[in-house]
């Protein structure tokens, strides 16, 4: 299952938005919003970055490279331990035409 945001109450006034895996484990959290509708905002711009934006290490050992290599996604504990699908293979579809 694909992650999802919750928008919640900021303990100084205005809103953030929580960013949470399929499982639920919170992946990041936004700075503080004044409105709503700027938080949903925020959310359209994180989906934006996400599809498409870089990443820059800027840890210690980073030296601010850019990665660019295909990463796999960690996996959770809850979803590691999940029941899984079984797919089966060397299955074809007839052709139309």
């Amino acid at each position: 299952m694909a992650g999802y945001f919750e928008l919640v109450d900021a303990a100084d006034g205005g809103y953030r938005v929580r960013m949470l895996d399929g499982a639920g484990d919170l992946m990041a959290i936004s700075v503080t919003f004044p409105t709503k509708r700027a938080a949903v905002a925020g959310v359209a711009m994180a989906r934006e970055i996400a599809g498409t934006g870089l990443i820059r290490d800027r840890s210690r050992d980073g030296a601010g490279t850019v990665i660019r290599e295909r990463v796999r996604p960690v996996v959770s504990a809850k979803e590691e331990a999940a029941p899984r699908i079984k797919r089966v293979s060397g299955t074809t579809r007839a052709a139309a035409g």
